[in-house]
């Protein structure tokens, strides 16, 4: 959704159950869906678990995927407690994933260019992160913090480097109101 800032903070949010799950996950299960590296260039360097993805437009499919089974207990109660009081009640989820970018990883600048991003609010919390991961959005760089919810203009140009040696883990949802 197009913002009036590229940053909006959300506040913080209890991240630990999820980012703990993620730690815990399997390490081939970072590979085993690979829907955003293959249809997205600017995106070939990071790594998914995706939980829900939409496709269509202006007809909108929402599909669970296999990460819904690895972190759906733990996810749908931290997108609740990002988008209560923030938002109106009664949207939906048309997206939901745990994005990895690795170490030493850029994704390019680029804009988010579905028809459902123009009426749905990009979420990111922040799981695992650091102070050499760069994040732009309109050309503003924004240090995103741990355990902190943004709301991220996301059909504005944005991109990421991590110039870090650890791994930048985020969970990101798209909510849209009805």
């Amino acid at each position: 959704m197009k913002l009036d800032t590229p940053v909006r903070t959300l506040g913080p949010v209890n991240h630990r159950p999820l980012r703990d799950a993620v730690a815990a996950i399997d390490p081939a299960a970072w590979n085993e869906d690979t829907l955003r590296q293959d249809a997205f260039e600017q995106h070939r360097a990071t790594q998914s678990i995706i939980l829900m993805f939409a496709s269509g437009w202006p007809q909108v499919k929402v599909e669970k995927r296999k990460g819904w089974d690895y972190f759906s207990t733990t996810a749908i109660p931290l997108m609740m407690e990002a988008v209560n009081g923030r938002y109106p009640p009664g949207g939906i989820i048309l997206r939901a994933m745990i994005a990895k970018l690795v170490a030493g990883g850029e994704i390019a600048e680029h804009f988010d260019g579905h028809g459902t991003f123009d009426m749905s609010h990009r979420i990111h919390i922040p799981l695992v992160t650091n102070d050499q991961v760069d994040f732009k959005v309109r050309g503003e760089n924004h240090k995103l913090l741990e355990g902190v919810a943004y709301e991220i203009s996301n059909v504005d140009y944005h991109g990421v480097s991590n110039r870090s040696d650890q791994d930048r883990i985020h969970f990101i949802f798209d909510y849209a109101v009805r």
